[in-house]
C-alpha cells in the first residue's frame, strides 16, 4: 500500500473520503487535500495510469491492510489425534476443538491410532464423529485405514 509523499505519478484519480469521485486532478493537489482534511491519499493499483488513490482516516488505512492480509490466509489442514478406546468426556473435548477449527474456516485431519485389531472399532470412532460434526463441516475423503492409523478430513461447510 502506497500512502502519501511515496506516490509518484504526476496526477491521480482521487476518489474522496465518503466514497465521491472527485476526478484526476494533480498529486500534489490531492496531498494538499489530504492534509487539510487530516486524513491520509492511499494509492490502491498501480496497474492503471492515472493510478486510483483514495482519502482515508489516518487509522483506517492500516486497519484495511491488516483486514486485507486476514482475507488472504488460506485456511490450514489441523489435526486432532484420537484412540479407539477413549473415554466419553474426552471425544466430547475432541468434538469442540474440532467444531471450533471447523466453525473458524479450517480443515480438520482427524486420525485414530491403531493397535492390534483395532481397525473396525476406529472406523466406528470416525464415523461417529463425523456424524457429530456434520452441522460445522463434511467428509471431504472417505474414512482411511492404513497401517496404524484410521484418518478422515473434514472439511467446514
Amino acid at each position: 500500500m502506497i500512502k502519501n509523499e511515496k506516490i509518484k505519478a504526476a496526477e491521480v484519480h482521487l476518489t474522496g473520503v465518503d466514497g465521491e469521485d472527485l476526478g484526476i486532478v494533480a498529486t500534489s493537489e490531492a496531498l494538499a487535500m489530504a492534509r487539510k482534511l487530516k486524513v491520509d491519499l492511499v494509492c490502491t493499483s498501480l496497474m492503471s495510469s492515472p493510478p486510483p488513490c483514495r482519502l482515508i482516516r489516518a487509522g483506517a488505512a492500516k486497519q484495511e491492510a491488516q483486514q486485507e492480509r486476514k482475507r488472504e490466509q488460506k485456511p490450514k489442514l489441523k489435526e486432532i489425534r484420537l484412540t479407539p478406546k477413549i473415554e466419553a468426556h474426552d471425544y466430547e473435548t475432541k468434538k469442540q476443538q474440532a467444531e471450533r477449527m471447523l466453525k473458524s474456516g479450517h480443515s480438520v485431519w482427524l486420525v485414530v491410532r491403531i493397535q492390534g485389531k483395532e481397525g473396525p472399532q476406529a472406523k466406528e470412532l470416525l464415523e461417529e464423529l463425523t456424524k457429530d460434526l456434520s452441522a460445522a463441516g463434511r467428509r471431504k475423503t472417505g474414512i482411511q485405514l492404513s497401517g496404524k492409523q484410521a484418518a478422515v478430513q473434514v472439511d467446514p461447510i
